[in-house]
Order: C-alpha cells, then structure tokens, then sequence
C-alpha cells in the first residue's frame, strides 16, 4: 500500500464542521480507483485468515470500504445505522457525542454467536461511534470482534475508548495539527 499517495490523495477541509477542526475527507479516495482498490486490498490484507464472517459498516462512508472487503472477502455485510433508519426489528447502542446522546442499530438478526465480525468505519476520532458500534456488534456475542479504520486521527484524546479486547487497526495514522 502506498500511504504517501493516499495522503496526497486526501482532501483536508480546514474549519469543518467547526473552526479549529480538520476534516479528513475520504471522498477523495472513493473516488480515485487506485487508493480506493488500494484502501480495499491493505484491509482484506489485514483480516484474510483471521475468520472473518461479516463485516458490519457504520454508517454513511463506512458502508463504501466495508461493503467492498465483505464482498473481497466472500463474507457477508452488515450495516450499522442511525436510528430509525432499518426497517426491520433492531438492537441500538446509545452513546454520547459532543452535543448530546445519539443512537445506532442493527438487525437483531444480523450477527450470530458463530461470527468473527470486522467493524469497520472511515475515521477513527474520539471513539464514540467506533466504541458504541462495538459494543452493539458485541451484544450478539460472536466469537470474535476486531475493528479497522482507513484513518486514525492520533492526536485527539479517546473520549470512548474501544474496549481493549478488540484488535483495532487502521491503514494511516494521521495529526489534525
């Protein structure tokens, strides 16, 4: 994997959503098929071996890179959504965000006890998204549970931790500084 190229291939929005926030925009890599194949591979590259049986997207940019390594893979995919948004019986997971508390959901018949699942989404920030989505996969009690991210923003402090038996990787390590 050429992590030089997918940085140069990333869009920064300075000031977005707020000022003094840098906003990493993946985007960019979806649309460039060598980083996006490239984003693709170096995560099946990760988990190849390692049991993988569903591969659970958070929503909206996690379903893009998570969709395509369940289907590389040849495992299914599951989607983690915002409240309201599945139309069938669902689990949620509530956490808290900067200005208030949010809710995510999946099918209570997504996962199984026999499942190795990858969550998987874009950005890896203070971990509330990431360590609720976790925890809801987690409530299926499969066997095994790992998290990847295509970007980890190392300089922001974990305000939720995901829980330390998860492996978690991610493909670049990047500052918002």
């Amino acid at each position: 994997m050429n992590k030089e190229n997918l940085v140069k291939n990333l869009r920064t929005v300075p000031d977005y959503p707020v000022k003094g926030i840098t906003f990493f925009d993946v985007t960019t890599l979806f649309k460039n098929a060598q980083c996006f194949n490239e984003i693709v591979d170096a995560t099946c590259d990760l988990y190849r071996g390692k049991g993988i049986t569903k591969v659970a997207g958070i929503e909206s940019r996690g379903f893009v890179v998570a969709a395509a390594v369940a289907a590389k893979l040849g495992v299914g995919f599951v989607p983690v959504r915002k409240s309201g948004k599945l139309p069938a019986e669902t689990v949620r997971e509530l956490y808290s965000k900067e200005y208030g508390i949010d809710t995510i959901e999946m099918h209570t018949d997504a996962l199984g006890p026999d499942d190795v699942v990858l969550v998987h989404d874009d950005i890896l920030a203070t971990g509330g998204t990431a360590s609720a989505a976790v925890r809801l996969v987690k409530q299926f009690k499969p066997k095994a549970v790992y998290a990847n991210f295509i970007i980890d923003i190392v300089d922001i402090p974990r305000s939720s931790p995901i829980p330390s038996d998860v492996e978690v990787t991610s493909l670049l390590q990047l500052s918002e500084k």
